[in-house]
C-alpha cells in the first residue's frame, strides 16, 4: 500500500512555487491546481476553502508552517479523495489568529474527499508527517517529486497505516 506521498507523487498531485507577491488565496488556489488537473477538484473548489478561511480565521494553518487546506464536509466539486502538495520558497503570509499569532506557511496538504474511509487514513498519515519535524524540514526544501520521496526514505513516519 502507498503512502500519502507517494501517492502523491503516483498521482502527479504536487507543485513547488518560489511564492514571491503570493497571498494566501492565490496559495490555496496553486495547490489545488493539481488536484484540478486531474479531475479530483472542479476548478473552483478552492474557493469554498478560501470562504472558510475569511469566515473562521487561517484554522488552516499548523505548527512547523504547515498548511492543510480543507472545507467543511458536503462541499461542492469534490470528486475524489486526495490530497494536493505544494512548496513554496517563501513563506505565505495567512495574518494572524484570533490570539494574535502570525500565521504563515510554506507547505501545503490540500485536501478533497468524497471517501471517508480514504480521507481518514490520510489523516492519520498527514498527522504522522505533521509530527516528524526533520521530514518536513525535508519537504520544504524539495524541488522536485524525486526530492519527496527521498524525504520520505530518509526521515520515515514512525507508524505504518
Amino acid at each position: 500500500m502507498s503512502t500519502v506521498l507517494q501517492t502523491i507523487v503516483e498521482k502527479k498531485h504536487y507543485r513547488f512555487i518560489d511564492g514571491e507577491g503570493v497571498t494566501w488565496q492565490d496559495a490555496i488556489r496553486l495547490s489545488a491546481e493539481s488536484l484540478v488537473a486531474d479531475g479530483s477538484v472542479d476548478a473552483d473548489y478552492y474557493k469554498q476553502i478560501v470562504a472558510c478561511v475569511e469566515k473562521y480565521g487561517p484554522y488552516v494553518v499548523f505548527e512547523h508552517n504547515v498548511a492543510m487546506p480543507h472545507t467543511q464536509e458536503n462541499a461542492t466539486g469534490a470528486h475524489k479523495t486526495g490530497i494536493g502538495f505544494m512548496v513554496s520558497e517563501k513563506m505565505i503570509d495567512f495574518g494572524e489568529d484570533e490570539d494574535g499569532e502570525k500565521k504563515e506557511a510554506n507547505l501545503f496538504f490540500t485536501l478533497s474527499s468524497t471517501n471517508p474511509d480514504e480521507h481518514m487514513n490520510n489523516i492519520q498519515q498527514l498527522s504522522a508527517i505533521f509530527m516528524n519535524d526533520a521530514l518536513l524540514d525535508a519537504l520544504a526544501a524539495a524541488r522536485t517529486p524525486e526530492e519527496i520521496l527521498e524525504a520520505e526514505k530518509k526521515y520515515p513516519c514512525e507508524e505504518e497505516f
